[in-house]
Protein backbone atom coordinates (compact mmCIF):
# COMPACT_ATOMS: atom_id res chain seq x y z
CA UNK A 1 0.00 0.00 0.00
CA UNK A 2 2.51 2.85 1.14
CA UNK A 3 5.75 2.40 -0.51
CA UNK A 4 9.24 2.41 0.97
CA UNK A 5 12.15 4.60 0.14
CA UNK A 6 10.37 7.62 1.51
CA UNK A 7 12.19 10.57 3.26
CA UNK A 8 11.87 11.15 7.12
CA UNK A 9 8.98 13.97 6.42
CA UNK A 10 7.37 11.38 4.03
CA UNK A 11 7.67 8.30 6.50
CA UNK A 12 6.15 11.05 9.59
CA UNK A 13 3.47 11.59 6.63
CA UNK A 14 2.64 8.15 6.30
CA UNK A 15 2.23 7.69 9.87
CA UNK A 16 -0.20 10.18 10.09
CA UNK A 17 -2.22 8.93 7.15
CA UNK A 18 -2.14 5.18 8.77
CA UNK A 19 -3.70 6.82 12.34
CA UNK A 20 -6.18 8.77 10.50
CA UNK A 21 -7.17 5.36 8.05
CA UNK A 22 -7.48 4.07 11.34
CA UNK A 23 -9.76 6.10 12.78
CA UNK A 24 -12.23 6.23 9.81
CA UNK A 25 -12.30 2.52 9.21
CA UNK A 26 -13.19 2.43 13.14
CA UNK A 27 -15.99 4.45 11.87
CA UNK A 28 -17.58 2.54 9.18
CA UNK A 29 -15.32 3.70 5.95
CA UNK A 30 -13.84 1.22 3.52
CA UNK A 31 -10.19 2.10 1.97
CA UNK A 32 -10.78 1.98 -2.10
CA UNK A 33 -7.11 3.32 -2.69
CA UNK A 34 -4.14 5.12 -0.32
CA UNK A 35 -1.88 7.78 -1.93
CA UNK A 36 -3.79 8.46 -5.20
CA UNK A 37 -1.58 10.41 -7.56
CA UNK A 38 -1.78 12.01 -10.75
CA UNK A 39 0.00 14.83 -12.55
CA UNK A 40 -0.98 18.18 -11.02
CA UNK A 41 -2.45 16.10 -7.82
CA UNK A 42 -2.62 13.62 -4.81
CA UNK A 43 -5.08 11.81 -2.50
CA UNK A 44 -4.27 10.76 0.18
CA UNK A 45 -7.26 8.25 0.93
CA UNK A 46 -9.75 7.53 -1.18
CA UNK A 47 -12.79 5.81 1.10
CA UNK A 48 -15.96 4.67 0.86
CA UNK A 49 -19.27 5.31 3.08
CA UNK A 50 -22.26 3.30 2.10
CA UNK A 51 -22.54 4.70 -1.66
CA UNK A 52 -20.22 7.81 -1.20
CA UNK A 53 -17.02 8.12 -2.76
CA UNK A 54 -14.90 10.12 0.42
CA UNK A 55 -11.68 11.67 -0.57
CA UNK A 56 -9.70 12.22 2.48
CA UNK A 57 -6.74 15.16 2.73
CA UNK A 58 -4.44 14.36 6.27
CA UNK A 59 -3.18 17.22 7.75
CA UNK A 60 -0.70 17.31 10.32
CA UNK A 61 0.62 19.83 13.01
CA UNK A 62 2.92 19.68 15.67
CA UNK A 63 0.89 22.35 17.18
CA UNK A 64 -2.12 24.70 16.67
CA UNK A 65 0.50 27.80 16.01
CA UNK A 66 -0.46 29.35 12.65
CA UNK A 67 -4.37 28.17 12.62
CA UNK A 68 -3.43 24.20 12.62
CA UNK A 69 -3.36 21.60 10.42
CA UNK A 70 -7.03 22.11 8.65
CA UNK A 71 -5.88 25.60 7.93
CA UNK A 72 -2.66 24.66 5.88
CA UNK A 73 -5.04 23.97 3.02
CA UNK A 74 -4.02 26.34 0.95
CA UNK A 75 -6.22 27.44 -2.01
CA UNK A 76 -3.71 25.74 -4.52
CA UNK A 77 -4.03 23.19 -2.56
CA UNK A 78 -7.88 22.54 -2.75
CA UNK A 79 -6.92 22.76 -6.73
CA UNK A 80 -5.02 20.59 -6.39
CA UNK A 81 -7.37 18.08 -4.50
CA UNK A 82 -10.05 18.67 -7.24
CA UNK A 83 -8.27 18.06 -9.88
CA UNK A 84 -7.10 14.40 -8.34
CA UNK A 85 -10.42 13.45 -7.80
CA UNK A 86 -11.63 14.84 -11.19
CA UNK A 87 -8.76 12.38 -12.75
CA UNK A 88 -10.05 9.74 -9.91
CA UNK A 89 -13.34 9.78 -11.36
CA UNK A 90 -12.63 9.89 -15.09
CA UNK A 91 -11.35 6.26 -14.48
CA UNK A 92 -15.04 5.32 -13.16
CA UNK A 93 -17.69 3.89 -15.69
CA UNK A 94 -20.46 5.91 -13.31
CA UNK A 95 -19.59 8.82 -10.99
CA UNK A 96 -20.62 8.15 -7.51
CA UNK A 97 -21.79 10.50 -4.95
CA UNK A 98 -18.39 12.25 -3.53
CA UNK A 99 -17.33 14.59 -0.64
CA UNK A 100 -14.06 15.63 0.26
CA UNK A 101 -13.25 14.92 3.87
CA UNK A 102 -10.37 16.49 6.03
CA UNK A 103 -8.51 14.43 9.09
CA UNK A 104 -6.46 17.25 10.99
CA UNK A 105 -4.09 16.49 13.40
CA UNK A 106 -3.17 19.11 15.86
CA UNK A 107 -0.74 17.88 18.42
CA UNK A 108 -1.62 14.45 18.40
CA UNK A 109 -5.23 15.15 18.61
CA UNK A 110 -7.19 14.44 15.55
CA UNK A 111 -10.50 15.80 14.34
CA UNK A 112 -12.29 14.52 11.16
CA UNK A 113 -13.97 17.26 9.17
CA UNK A 114 -16.79 15.91 6.72
CA UNK A 115 -17.27 17.51 3.62
CA UNK A 116 -14.67 19.98 4.94
CA UNK A 117 -13.94 20.98 0.95
CA UNK A 118 -16.48 22.35 -1.40
CA UNK A 119 -15.60 21.68 -4.96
Amino acid sequence: MWGSRLSPKQEKGRHWEQVALAHLQRHGLVLVEANFQCKGGEIDLVMREADTLVFVEVRQRADGSAGGAAASITPAKIRRLVHAAQFYLMRLPKTPPCRFDVVAIDAGELTWLRNAIEA
